[in-house]
């Protein structure tokens, strides 16, 4: 036994795996006193949470004890290793492996220095502190300049600091192949205040609508100008009007942009309820 190995049980595991999770990987042995694979596994762990000093932490169940446990975790066989990270379950193996299958195991689920500056940054973002959250994830992409996920987050970061040209420009830097959803999503709101930049400012247009309600060109840029600035509630007023209202091109480009800012907006479920149903109501 060391310091970074523990045995844990059904009153203290929150306490030691889940909340301890938050600060650094938990790897939990679920094990019995009958096992043979388990007496072959349980030293390697241990040998490992000792050289890796804190790295990680190793919390010993035994499964006949708190079968509860094993049951939540949905525990099929012993040994059965489940490594937690962030207070979720990152990975798991069943069996006893070798040495270096433990190691590779760990490893790959270690968090680099960059991932750690990242996750300082993003509590300092839930702080509201964007300027130190930005200066964590420049160090860290400093240091890990392939990590697209560090990158999108900086992204991000700008784009909430009104930094779009800089955004754009680090954006640009992921290749089209290397995006996914996530990478998708904001590519979407940087094209679109990238095409905002060619269009009347906003209040130019309230003034054109004013004038002429029916102008409907300078409704739908209206509506381009305002998801480019993320105000999604009066972008979609403004994008319904057109698709109620025309019958042609406009509509089209207006139905269409609706649809990219019901993905925008996923984290505003009632607004994209309200707005889906009002645009089917619209076109049928």
């Amino acid at each position: 036994m060391n310091t970074h190995s523990f045995e844990t049980g059904t009153e203290t595991f929150e306490r030691d795996v889940l909340e301890a999770s938050k600060n650094v990987l938990v790897l939990v042995d679920f094990w019995a006193p009958w096992c043979a694979p388990c007496r072959a596994l349980t030293p390697i762990l241990e040998k490992l949470a000792a050289e890796y000093q804190g790295r990680f932490q190793l919390a010993k169940l035994n499964s006949d004890e708190h079968p509860q446990l094993s049951a939540r975790f949905g525990v099929r066989g012993i040994p059965n290793v489940k490594a937690f990270f962030d207070g979720k379950l990152a990975d798991e193996f069943t069996g006893a492996l070798p040495e270096s299958g433990v190691r590779a195991f760990i490893d790959r689920l270690i968090p680099t220095p960059g991932e750690k500056l990242r996750r300082t940054a993003r509590a300092l973002v839930n702080q509201g502190d964007f300027d130190e959250a930005e200066r964590h994830l420049r160090s860290a992409l400093a240091l890990e300049a392939d990590n697209q996920a560090l990158r999108l987050d900086l992204v991000e970061l700008l784009l909430a600091k009104n930094s779009q040209e800089e955004a754009y420009r680090l954006f640009a830097q992921i290749a089209e192949r290397e995006r996914d959803e996530r990478a998708d999503r904001i590519y979407t709101v940087l094209a679109l205040w990238k095409k905002s930049q060619r269009l009347p400012a906003i209040g130019e247009l309230e003034a054109k609508l004013a004038a002429d309600p029916d102008d409907l060109q300078s409704r739908l840029a209206l509506g381009e100008r305002l998801v480019a600035d993320q105000r999604f509630e009066p972008a979609l007023a403004a994008l319904l009007d057109v698709v109620r209202k025309d019958r042609g091109a406009l509509r089209t480009s207006a139905r269409k942009l609706m649809v990219d800012v019901f993905n925008l907006a996923e984290d505003q479920p009632e607004l994209v309820s309200v707005y889906r149903k009002l645009l089917a109501g619209a076109l049928y």
